[in-house]
C-alpha cells in the first residue's frame, strides 16, 4: 500500500484530528507497523459498544493517569471528547476520577503494614487494628458507602489505622460523586465513572488487579455489560502505540530519514 493510501486509510479510520507528524515518522520507518497500528486502534471505533464520547473519556483517563501522563494523547483525546459532545465539566470529572490512582499506595501498603505488624508481634496490642470500629470510624464507613456507592473489606484496616487520612481521602475521592452539576450529582453516570477506574487500573503502566476486579463488579452493578468493559480494556491497551508515537520522530531526528 502506498504512503498516500496508508494515510487515507488512517484518516478515514481514525479521523483527521488524529493525524500528526509523529505518525508520518512511523509510516516512513515501518509501514507494516503503521498499518497494524491503524487496525489495532480501529477495533473499538468499529464495534462501538461505548459511544464515541465515552471512548474518548476512557482514553483521557488512560493518558492522564499519574503512571503515564502522555501529554500528546491527553490533548488529542480532550479535543476529540469535546467534539464528540462531552462538556468541560464532564472532562474535568474524568480528571478528578483519575486523580484517585495515588490511593493505591495505601490499598497495597496497608495490608503489608498489617502483616509486618503481626510479624513484629505488635498488631494485637494496637488500640484499633483488628478491633470493632469505634463510633468515629463507623460513621466514616457509613459516609464512604453512601458517597461512593460501595464498601469493600480492603478499606477496613486503612480506616482502623488512620481515620484522619481516610476521611481526607473520602472527601477527595467523593468530589466527582457528590458535587452539584446543574442540579445533578456529578456529570457522568455511575457506570461510566466506574469504567474510568477500570481504565487506569487496567493500563499496563499500573495493573492494579484488586481494584480492577472491584470496579468491574461495580460497572455490572450499575447496568454495564461485559462487552463495554472489554472495550474499556481494548482502549487501555492502545497506550502501547505511544512507544512508537514518541520514539519514531526521535529516531528520524538522530539517524536521519534515509
Amino acid at each position: 500500500m502506498s504512503d498516500k493510501l496508508s494515510r487515507e486509510k488512517f484518516i478515514s479510520t481514525l479521523g483527521e484530528d488524529s493525524w500528526d507528524s509523529n505518525w508520518e515518522a512511523i509510516q516512513r520507518l515501518s509501514p507494516e507497523f503503521f498499518n497494524a497500528s491503524i487496525d489495532l486502534l480501529a477495533v473499538p471505533k468499529q464495534k462501538r459498544h461505548l459511544s464515541p464520547k465515552v471512548q474518548q473519556l476512557i482514553a483521557i483517563a488512560v493518558d492522564s493517569s499519574s503512571t503515564h501522563l502522555y501529554l500528546p494523547g491527553i490533548r488529542q483525546h480532550i479535543k476529540l471528547a469535546l467534539e464528540a459532545g462531552a462538556t468541560k465539566r464532564e472532562v474535568m470529572e474524568v480528571i478528578e476520577l483519575t486523580s484517585t490512582l495515588g490511593i493505591h499506595a495505601c490499598n497495597v501498603g496497608v495490608p503489608l503494614l498489617v502483616d509486618v505488624m503481626k510479624e513484629a508481634g505488635i498488631y494485637d496490642n494496637h488500640p484499633y487494628a483488628g478491633k470493632p470500629l469505634d463510633p468515629q470510624r463507623e460513621a466514616l464507613k457509613v459516609d464512604f458507602t453512601k458517597k461512593r456507592g460501595y464498601w469493600h473489606p480492603t478499606w477496613e484496616e486503612f480506616l482502623a489505622l488512620d481515620p484522619e487520612f481516610f476521611e481526607a481521602y473520602l472527601a477527595f475521592s467523593s468530589v466527582p460523586w457528590e458535587k452539584d452539576m446543574d442540579g445533578t450529582r456529578g456529570g457522568l453516570e455511575p457506570k461510566v465513572k466506574e469504567m474510568i477506574y477500570c481504565a487506569f487500573d487496567a493500563a499496563a503502566t499500573h495493573l492494579y488487579v484488586k481494584g480492577l476486579r472491584l470496579h468491574m463488579v461495580n460497572v455490572l452493578k450499575y447496568g454495564g455489560t461485559p462487552e463495554e468493559i472489554l472495550e474499556v480494556l481494548e482502549i487501555a491497551t492502545q497506550l502501547s502505540v505511544h512507544t512508537a508515537h514518541a520514539a519514531a520522530p526521535i529516531l528520524e531526528e538522530l539517524a536521519g530519514r534515509g
